[in-house]
C-alpha cells in the first residue's frame, strides 16, 4: 500500500478507497464459487425461451437472469457487508489517522488503553453498530435461506 501510495496517493495507506478496493479483491474468491453454484442453477432453457420470443442478451440478462438469481445476490451483498464492518485487522493496518477509522477500530480504542477502560461506551457502540446489520438482515431474511440452500446444491 506504501509503494502504491507513492504512485497513487489516493490508494495509498490512510485512505478509505485503498481500503475499499483490498475489500473488493478479497471478496472475489468465495462469493464467485457461490454465484457460480447458483448460476448452474438457472435453466438454460429459459435463456432460449426468451431467445426465441426476440429478448436481446442484455434484456434476457436484465429482466430474466437477474430477477431469477436475486436470492444469491442478496445472501452475498449481507455478507459481504457484515464481513466489512466488522474487520478489525485489515482496518486498523491501513488506516491509521483516527479521523478515518472504520467503526470496529473506533470502538477498540475506547477499551484499548491500559488506564481508562471504558467498557460502557465500547458496549453501548457495539449494540449501536450491530443495529444496521440486524435491519439488513431482516429485510433480505426471505433471500437468505433459498440463496444459501440452491446455490450449494447442483
Amino acid at each position: 500500500m506504501s509503494a502504491i501510495g507513492d504512485i497513487f496517493p489516493v490508494l495509498g495507506l490512510n485512505s478509505q478507497i485503498g481500503l475499499i478496493m483490498i475489500y473488493l479483491g478479497g471478496a472475489l474468491g468465495v462469493n464467485t464459487f457461490l454465484m457460480y453454484g447458483f448460476f448452474n442453477t438457472v435453466p438454460a432453457s429459459i435463456d432460449e425461451a426468451a431467445k426465441i420470443d426476440g429478448a436481446g442478451h442484455a434484456r434476457i440478462f436484465f429482466t430474466i437472469i437477474l430477477r431469477l438469481v436475486a436470492p444469491i445476490l442478496a445472501v452475498i451483498g449481507l455478507l459481504a457487508f457484515i464481513g466489512t464492518t466488522s474487520d478489525f485487522v485489515i482496518a486498523s493496518v491501513v488506516l491509521v489517522d483516527p479521523d478515518k477509522q472504520t467503526l470496529a477500530v473506533g470502538l477498540y480504542q475506547f477499551v484499548s488503553q491500559e488506564t481508562a477502560r471504558n467498557w460502557s461506551v465500547f458496549a453501548a457502540g457495539a449494540v449501536l453498530a450491530a443495529i444496521l446489520p440486524m435491519a439488513l438482515f431482516l429485510s433480505l431474511q426471505r433471500y437468505i435461506v433459498s440463496g444459501l440452500t440452491a446455490g450449494s446444491v447442483k
